[in-house]
């Protein structure tokens, strides 16, 4: 079956709004796991615009949960990363004027970097995912500098799919990534813009094993509640 990561992000982000404590993401992090999440992802932004160092290290902590660290490629964000161990990394780009993730890695011109930050992660027996646009000469750069993993960015195809536009292009596209990296030995994971129609049609991708969602199911918990739309997306994944 395929898995379902949950982004807690936004958790935070209603945390901040108030500057005070409340809704705790440690707490939302168990909540969200004992709802039938497979993993957690965070996001340590280089701003801390929502979870900040100490969130990071006390869900990291927290005993039999998957957590997915995504990550820059900032010096002290890697550092703080090799430090609290998640058990797996996604490297992603930030851009500190972006509302959120608005793109893949350029691993072209960043392939020495990161391949470095990769081999410190495998040091520490840290899986490790790049989050990539679907192109095939990306997912060939992410074989090639060891990564475990690829995520590959659906924000262009869900916003299509929401805009009522032409998608069947750029779904070939994330096809054609997801066939090549299974058969050079990539996991393939899909993330972003992903909402109940979305994740339904890239379920028909055999090779794409987790799905990592959140904005959308954070929101729609506001109305439905969390274990809800959790239970809603597994029966999605289970199809």
């Amino acid at each position: 079956m395929k898995r379902l990561g949950v982004n807690i992000d936004h958790i935070a982000t209603l945390r901040n709004a108030r500057g005070e404590f409340h809704p705790n993401p440690v707490k939302a992090a168990k909540f969200v796991q004992r709802a039938g999440a497979d993993s957690i992802t965070i996001h340590l932004r280089e701003d801390r615009r929502h979870i900040n160092d100490n969130d990071a290290k006390k869900i990291c902590s927290i005993n039999n949960l998957l957590v997915n660290l995504e990550i820059s490629t900032n010096p002290e964000i890697v550092k703080i990363a090799l430090k609290i161990r998640p058990n797996y990394i996604c490297i992603v780009p930030e851009n500190r004027k972006e509302i959120t993730t608005e793109g893949g890695l350029n691993l072209k011109r960043n392939k020495i970097k990161i391949k470095n930050i990769i081999s410190l992660f495998k040091k520490k027996n840290i899986r490790t995912s790049l989050f990539i646009d679907p192109n095939i000469e990306d997912v060939k750069i992410s074989k090639e500098i060891k990564s475990d993993c690829i995520e590959i960015h659906t924000g262009r195809l869900a916003n299509l799919i929401k805009s009522k536009k032409k998608y069947l292009k750029e779904l070939n596209r994330v096809k054609k990534c997801s066939k090549k990296a299974k058969e050079i030995g990539l996991e393939v994971h899909a993330g972003h813009g992903l909402d109940y129609k979305t994740t339904k049609i890239l379920t028909k991708i055999n090779q794409i094993e987790e799905f990592n969602i959140g904005h959308y199911l954070i929101g729609e918990s506001i109305f439905f509640g969390l274990s809800k739309v959790i239970k809603n997306f597994k029966k999605i994944l289970k199809k």
